[in-house]
């Protein structure tokens, strides 16, 4: 019985002599000389404790700017996400309106006042309306098409123009 009692001291002695290694390795990581960092595991126990975690504040404020942030970027998001659609859709939208503008040249219905139509390109609609003014210089008329369309919600428009001669 003596034996097992001398074998439990040993034990509680390298528990000991452990902790009291421990606390001079966290003591050194945060600065303290080993001196001031304790050696008793319940100081330990406590200055870790002390220091493991955020306070509430500190959470608070984390939530207040997180609140502010997220916001903020996803519309920053949308903004450059309609600004990309915009400009695929622009490109489709001008080669619609090189497309009419040719063939109302080509086949002299520009002379026609009023045209107006929808075409699909890919998997978007594209609305047109071709407009003749005269130009101030005789027999010359501006023949311009509009072409629209909707992004997201909202309408834009191209506009291409071209010179056509009435004289023929």
């Amino acid at each position: 019985m003596h034996a097992a009692s001398a074998l439990h001291t040993v034990r509680q002695v390298g528990q000991a002599s452990r902790l009291s290694a421990l606390s001079r390795v966290v003591g050194a990581f945060v600065g303290e000389t080993p001196s001031a960092a304790g050696g008793t595991p319940a100081l330990l126990s406590q200055r870790v404790r002390a220091e493991s975690g955020f306070t509430l504040a500190e959470v608070l404020a984390a939530l207040v700017f997180m609140a502010i942030v997220i916001p903020v970027a996803v519309e920053g998001l949308q903004i450059a996400n309609r600004a990309g659609q915009v400009a695929v859709r622009k490109g489709e939208a001008m080669r619609v309106a090189d497309r009419i503008l040719n063939e109302s040249i080509v086949t002299t219905n520009w002379s026609k006042s009023g045209q107006s139509g929808s075409v699909i390109e890919g998997i978007h609609q594209f609305r047109w309306v071709l407009h003749n003014e005269v130009w101030n210089q005789e027999p010359l008329h501006l023949v311009s098409v509009q072409v629209k369309f909707a992004v997201q919600g909202h309408d834009y428009d191209v506009q291409l123009s071209t010179l056509a001669d009435n004289s023929q």
